[in-house]
């Protein structure tokens, strides 16, 4: 079995060098994974998934990160990836838990999808950022992500998956060096999660940004995006495989929305083109 880490995503060595430059996360999680030792954390591992404390989420987060990565590694481009970081940061910063080591990335994938981690590692892949028609859009699918490690969406899927145990006796090793461990996270990613988790992941995500400011029609705008292509569609598959039908989640934010964000600030933000041209002087 390959061991998985974070540094073997960035094997170009300016790739890597631009991640560890910028102060995000990004290079303290290349290092951390590679040599964390989760068993020494767990005095019982069975207690990761009922009552788990901060820094046990967080580790089990910095492995579903590392399976992401070993499957698709980050993008090249230091701009991009401070800008991500920047906007999910300020919109954690709006949220009950800010003070997570919140890390986001931007996925080298031409696909539509974006994913959370327990702890707060986020990712969004390159094909979903460059569909992203301004900020208030990429600001609604973040906060989305971000809404899903507020209530701790992925513990619960652990929980329910009857994978708990195969995670608990990987976490007693280095992460990344358990077959086990990987491919129990594996099978959850591909899964996804439960439906109603990712409907309260829609209401939080329109509300948190409101609140960082942003028209909280960003995201059911991406959801009519979305209505639009087909399931059968590479780009898409896995997005429509992984969560309802973006109809049943309009449905769902309509009840929500209705009259509830008409004194909200209507700023759409800039065009992310415009966005990213900032990051990169």
């Amino acid at each position: 079995m390959k061991k998985i880490t974070l540094a073997l995503t960035l094997t170009l060595a300016t790739g890597a060098a631009a991640a560890q430059s910028n102060d995000f996360g990004l290079g303290k999680l290349l290092g951390g994974v590679k040599n964390l030792n989760v068993g020494s954390i767990l005095e019982n591992g069975t207690k990761v998934f009922s009552e788990p404390t901060e820094q046990q989420e967080i580790a089990l987060g910095q492995e579903f990160a590392s399976t992401l990565l070993g499957a698709r590694p980050l993008l090249n481009n230091p701009g991009v990836q401070r800008y991500v970081n920047t906007l999910g940061r300020w919109l954690a910063s709006q949220t009950e838990r800010p003070d997570l080591p919140w890390t986001f990335g931007v996925l080298n994938d031409d696909g539509y999808n974006a994913f959370a981690t327990p702890g707060g590692y986020i990712f969004v892949t390159k094909g979903l950022l460059d569909s992203m028609r301004n900020e208030a859009e990429l600001a609604g699918v973040l906060a989305h992500e971000i809404g899903h490690v507020l209530r701790k969406h992925h513990l619960k899927a652990v929980r329910v998956s009857g994978l708990a145990g195969l995670i608990e006796e990987g976490l007693r090793t280095k992460v990344g060096d358990n077959p086990q461990l990987t491919e129990a996270t594996k099978n959850i990613i591909a899964k996804g999660l439960d439906k109603t988790d990712e409907y309260e992941a829609d209401r939080l995500g329109v509300v948190i940004a409101a609140r960082a400011g942003y028209d909280p029609f960003g995201l059911p705008a991406v959801l009519q995006t979305l209505q639009g292509q087909s399931a059968q569609d590479p780009a898409f598959t896995f997005m429509f495989k992984t969560h309802p039908s973006p109809a049943d989640r309009l449905s769902e934010l309509d009840a929500l929305m209705q009259g509830r964000f008409d004194n909200s600030p209507a700023n759409s933000g800039k065009s992310i083109k415009d966005r990213l041209k900032e990051f990169s002087r």
